[in-house]
């Protein structure tokens, strides 16, 4: 907890706060709304950067903690934040379902696939990611780069599959709430899939970290 508060406090970057308010983009008609997850992962990024500017590396090492420690608490803190984020993705959808709802021809419409789907983006954007920048700290731009070009190849695919596969087409993009037990079902695999590839990131991460030389 102590780990996550020194996240919170000396790394986290005002687009941190931004980007989970970004998520009312869901009430944009038209919008592909996997991009909202794109905006916390930004968000993630700059987390790092600042890290990286604040020499905080150095810093934390300094603390009685381990290497895969560290890790852990930077990613665990980007999950939260990430769940953060789907959870506010959560509120615009229902408060879309109120106001305007409508069918979405750009990817999945809102509701309770799309969240599934949140969490996938998410999956996919930490086991790249997180392996990634952690071979060097000093680069996360690139490591950033390699993330959202599969996140976007990613979203890419959802909309094409909302258009020829019929389990996605005719199940997963119908307005909720048809076919809720379908949905909950693919939802629920996909949180558990956000949590056992973050989990594999933060494993390959911090055995990437505890070999990297510092003093360069």
């Amino acid at each position: 907890m102590k780990l996550l508060m020194k996240e919170w406090k000396l790394c986290m970057h005002p687009f941190g706060y931004i980007a989970p308010l970004l998520s009312m983009l869901v009430l944009v008609p038209g919008y592909p709304y996997g991009v909202c997850c794109f905006y916390m992962a930004l968000a993630i990024y700059f987390i790092c950067l600042t890290a990286r500017e604040n020499h905080d590396a150095a810093y934390t090492l300094t603390l009685p903690i381990t290497r895969r420690e560290a890790v852990q608490a930077r990613i665990l803190f980007s999950a939260l934040l990430e769940i953060l984020q789907m959870v506010f993705m959560g509120l615009f959808m229902l408060l879309k379902k109120a106001i305007l709802d409508a069918p979405n021809p750009a990817g999945l419409n809102a509701g309770l696939a799309m969240i599934g789907e949140g969490f996938l983006i998410f999956a996919l954007f930490n086991m790249i990611f997180f392996p990634a920048y952690y071979r060097d700290i000093n680069k996360p731009g690139r490591a950033f780069v390699f993330g959202m070009t599969a996140v976007f190849l990613w979203i890419a695919l959802e909309i094409i599959a909302t258009y020829t596969v019929p389990f996605v087409q005719f199940v997963l993009d119908r307005p909720d709430p048809e076919y809720m037990g379908e949905k909950g079902l693919f939802t629920l695999g996909a949180a558990a899939l956000f949590a056992s590839g973050t989990y594999m990131a933060e494993i390959r991460s911090a055995r990437s970290f505890e070999k990297l030389d510092l003093s360069l």
